[in-house]
């Protein structure tokens, strides 16, 4: 009987082995959708959620390019930090309405380097969730897999 057991063990190690050597291929089966902040701004209320067409990004791997508005900072590194549409938005004077800022804490708390005032595309799974913060009001969570500049169009 011990010898079954090991040769499940042994066989569930190959699947999930297997299974690793996979994921970058099943990744690239489903690419990421890029978003432009006109349709994050349909979103406007929970009330009529379902009918805007941000609702469909609902729990989707996107890519969305922006500007950074970074929530910490460590050794110009960050794990965490809002996206807005357009440089210069600060979270000290009115900030931009909440259908258009994403927060994005980056997954496994992998550090990014912070940038300011140059665009970037930041691609990751993306929820609808409101955020209510000492930064203002969020729409949009995502959770961050790839951050880098943005190459245009």
């Amino acid at each position: 009987m011990k010898y079954k057991s090991t040769r499940s063990f042994r066989a569930v190690l190959a699947g999930l082995f297997a299974l690793f050597l996979l994921s970058p291929l099943l990744h690239a089966a489903n690419p990421a959708v890029t978003v432009n902040w006109q349709t994050l701004k349909t979103l406007t209320s929970a009330a009529t959620a379902q009918k805007s067409p941000a609702f469909a990004l609902q729990g989707k791997q996107v890519s969305i390019p922006g500007f950074m508005v970074p929530l910490e900072d460590e050794d110009n590194e960050v794990t965490e930090f809002l996206l807005v549409p357009y440089a210069g938005a600060c979270i000290h004077t009115p900030p931009p309405p909440p259908n258009q800022m994403v927060y994005v804490k980056m997954d496994h708390n992998a550090k990014v380097k912070m940038s300011f005032v140059d665009p970037i595309v930041v691609t990751g799974q993306l929820k609808i969730s409101t955020i209510v913060s000492p930064y203002g009001d969020v729409s949009y969570t995502l959770t961050g897999d790839d951050v880098k500049p943005y190459g245009g169009p």
